[in-house]
């Protein structure tokens, strides 16, 4: 009887310290990140993101993504297990008419798409978003 009980408390503390665990992880995206780095264009970061760089904002708590693709804003469902991320989900996006970024908005919105995975460095200041194994867009935390 014993025995079951130990037994029974282990596998308890277990199961909570590993769903402590993961709610830690999760809880590091949230906040407010910039956009330093994206991969693909063949426009230098600075021409892409001249008048505003994008930002990503996230709040684990509610699900939910939101930011700026340097011309308008956008919000959507945070779908988020372990280091998976999914942001292919439908977003909302305002259309205001930016004639400056709207080459830096496409390219932030589809590599957005694209991710599968990210990593936080150890010092908590830097997001990598993650497509395969290609680091594809770099935030720094605000």
């Amino acid at each position: 009887m014993m025995k079951k009980i130990f037994i029974l408390v282990f596998i308890t503390s277990f199961l909570f310290s590993c769903k402590c665990q993961k709610t830690d992880s999760a809880a590091k995206l949230d906040g407010t990140w910039e956009l330093n780095y994206i991969t693909g264009p063949r426009i230098t970061f600075d021409g892409l993101y001249s008048n505003k760089k994008s930002t990503i904002t996230f709040n684990t708590k509610d699900n939910q993504v939101s930011g700026n693709n340097s011309c308008n804003s956008y919000t959507g469902k945070l779908v988020v297990n372990d280091n998976k991320i999914d942001f292919t989900q439908p977003m909302a996006v305002t259309k205001m008419m930016c004639v400056d970024g709207q080459q830096g908005e496409q390219t932030y919105m589809s590599t957005l798409q694209k991710i599968t995975s990210y990593d936080i460095t150890d010092d908590g200041k830097t997001l990598n978003l993650i497509s395969g194994d290609i680091a594809m867009m770099r935030f720094t935390k605000k």
